[in-house]
């Protein structure tokens, strides 16, 4: 191949030497005389042609211009007395308060004052001194606390303890010497949480577990009366029946049907065992529900002094939180 094109191509750096002016390498800055300025390149030949009018800049020793007349040669040296009066003392750049008066006394004073005032004892009894407040303080919190418990117990949760067998295996009470500990399964007897409020929005379902104070034939028919806890079995207007097996049968309002309850937690044994009320039926009366305990040798309920009227019942059990080993929703 032919090498023309590599003849006519000039050296390396050839071209740019023989352009450049042989005058401008030894001026002061690396600069031609006729090109150099105040400041070196004429504005002219960098920026377009200036208007005559405008002034020159003075030319400071070494050959660059004096500081901008904006710029403050003596920035961060003012004395802080000519800072203060010029009125950067009070705002600063930024409108920030000087440090002065950041840190003064007054200025702490009026930024925490207003946490002082937040205590309603010292709104309310400004002459009282700290100690007497603080003790009120802790009265008054003491007080409230016992209120809102009460106020919880009273229309909310209410807690309870188990007594007695008639819910074993479900709710266990603890094992002892005492009649009713007879059939006891556990350690301890379990702690529950009836939910009160939970029957303002609704009649109790069959298969709940409720507390509630028994009718009066429980104390003489039963030796103990008082708050029970019992399964809700028949609802207002059932037809309840035992079998000679120990199993329950249902027949709801205006049906000719008997239907076999479903019954997981009494066991074949405890069926066996109560064959006391083998082959009887009671009848539920309106606004009442019929009890029995799950544990059925031992458990003195709906069968003997009858169905629980409605305004007797106190809450739904749903929780056990004692003992830890316990501890869940029922």
């Amino acid at each position: 191949m032919s090498d023309d094109a590599g003849r006519h191509r000039p050296e390396l750096g050839d071209e740019d030497e023989r352009q450049e002016p042989e005058s401008g390498r030894d001026a002061p800055f690396g600069w031609p005389e006729e090109e150099r300025g105040s400041t070196g390149p004429s504005s002219s030949s960098w920026f377009g042609e200036q208007p005559e009018s405008a002034p020159a800049e003075e030319e400071a020793p070494g050959g660059w211009p004096t500081p901008p007349s904006w710029q403050r040669p003596d920035y961060g040296e003012t004395p802080r007395r000519e800072w203060e009066s010029s009125g950067y003392g009070d705002q600063g750049d930024y409108g920030h308060s000087g440090r002065s008066d950041v840190f003064a006394d007054e200025a702490r004073a009026d930024r925490y004052g207003g946490r002082a005032t937040r205590d309603p004892l010292a709104r309310l009894f400004p002459g009282l001194p700290r100690s007497v407040r603080v003790t009120l303080d802790w009265i008054l919190t003491i007080a409230g606390a016992i209120l809102i418990v009460l106020a919880l117990k009273e229309w909310v949760v209410n807690p309870y303890r188990i007594p007695s067998s008639s819910m074993e295996r479900t709710l266990n009470c603890a094992k002892g010497p005492g009649p009713n500990q007879s059939g006891c399964l556990g350690q301890s007897s379990d702690r529950v949480l009836a939910c009160r409020i939970c029957l303002d929005f609704g009649p109790p379902s069959r298969g709940d577990i409720v507390v509630f104070n028994t009718p009066s034939e429980a104390a003489s028919r039963c030796g103990e009366g008082g708050t029970f806890v019992k399964r809700v079995i028949g609802l207002p207007g059932d037809t309840v029946k035992e079998d000679d097996n120990g199993f329950i049968y249902i027949r709801g309002p205006g049906s000719k049907k008997f239907v076999k309850l479903n019954e997981p937690y009494v066991t074949k044994d405890q069926r066996l065992r109560d064959s006391g009320h083998f082959g009887q039926s009671w009848h539920v009366p309106p606004n009442s529900y019929f009890m029995m305990g799950d544990n059925r040798p031992q458990s003195c309920d709906s069968r003997t002094w009858g169905s629980v009227p409605r305004s007797k019942l106190i809450g739904i059990v749903f929780f056990v939180y004692w003992p830890p080993d316990r501890i869940g929703f029922r």
